[in-house]
């Protein structure tokens, strides 16, 4: 009988009397959906070399190249993506069935690992984490960008991730979380000065502009959907954090568009002006993306539960 593990008969395919090893499919899922050997073999517990030895040898068995290699991660071939369609319930369904190791029903669930925008998480989401907390749910939160923060999620360092938009590809699940809408706020006193000029967009030439980045990403969108038409000028302020330029313009510094639930008490108060109330203003979508695979922790269900249902407050 010829050994399982070789392919010497130089044809495509897997040999019928030569059954593909689970561990080695385990292994080529969580490839697959990491889009990295190293990751992969973080989320395993596995050494970098044995990953990479384990696909050759899934390779050998199929016939076939399942990843192309590059500078960073792997990108996988059409006939990848197939068989991951074909085994990824199978595969899931098997380590739901299979459960923690003996013994771990005893111990405490590891703590769950979220992380998403800084505004968002502050103003938003933790200030109704406290039933969680109270029973028992360990958090650890980290916030940040999303690209960053999605690449950390596909290496196993998060749990769950706030997107601010759906990430591409299958190997990740996003739900949508909550809608924000965009507003264009300023100080009473520049809302004053600036009155109710017939165009607004070129009055505001006038006035400094706060942001959260050289390249004005949350107002040069604002302006293209309110106003038709591209933003030209440099901010005079920058600063990457909302409720710090949410700050400097309620103290006078100029203007500048925020979301509107970060904003909305100072909009109640007064110390900020809505300069401009559109019938269809800008609305960005937040999504909430859970790490590939089967989580052996239930907290994390608890919490991605929690969530979905808590957004339709925000």
């Amino acid at each position: 009988m010829r050994d399982r593990n070789t392919n010497g008969s130089g044809e495509s395919g897997q040999s019928a009397s030569a059954p593909l090893d689970l561990n080695l499919l385990r292994t080529f899922l969580t490839v697959h959906r990491t889009g990295s050997f190293t990751a992969a073999a973080r989320l395993l517990g596995l050494s970098q070399p044995t990953v990479t030895t384990q696909i050759r040898s899934l390779e050998r068995q199929l016939g076939r190249e399942l990843f192309e290699r590059r500078a960073r991660g792997v990108t996988p071939a059409p006939y990848a993506d197939e068989l991951a369609a074909r085994i990824v319930r199978p595969l899931d369904s098997l380590a739901a069935v299979a459960g923690p190791a003996d013994g771990a029903d005893d111990a405490p669930a590891e703590p769950v690992h979220l992380a998403g925008p800084a505004e968002l998480l502050s103003r938003c989401v933790l200030p109704g984490l406290a039933p969680l907390v109270d029973a028992g749910v360990r958090l650890r939160i980290t916030p940040g960008l999303t690209e960053p923060l999605l690449e950390d999620l596909r290496a196993g360092r998060h749990d769950l991730v706030i997107a601010t938009f759906r990430p591409r590809g299958r190997t990740l699940t996003a739900l949508p979380l909550s809608d924000e809408e965009f507003v264009l706020v300023a100080s009473p006193g520049w809302a004053q000065r600036l009155g109710t000029p017939a165009h607004l967009q070129t009055a505001l030439h006038g006035v400094p502009l706060v942001a959260y980045a050289e390249d004005l990403p949350i107002v040069r969108r604002y302006w293209r959907h309110v106003f038709g038409g591209r933003l030209v000028r440099q901010p005079e302020v920058t600063m990457p954090d909302l409720n710090a330029v949410k700050a400097a313009v309620a103290g006078g510094t100029g203007f500048t568009v925020l979301p509107r639930y970060l904003c909305a008490g100072e909009l109640a108060s007064g110390a900020l002006v809505l300069l401009h109330d559109p019938d269809d203003p800008p609305i960005n979508t937040s999504f909430l993306v859970q790490r590939p695979g089967t989580s052996g922790n239930p907290h994390v269900a608890r919490v991605r539960d929690h969530l979905l249902a808590a957004a339709r407050d925000w």
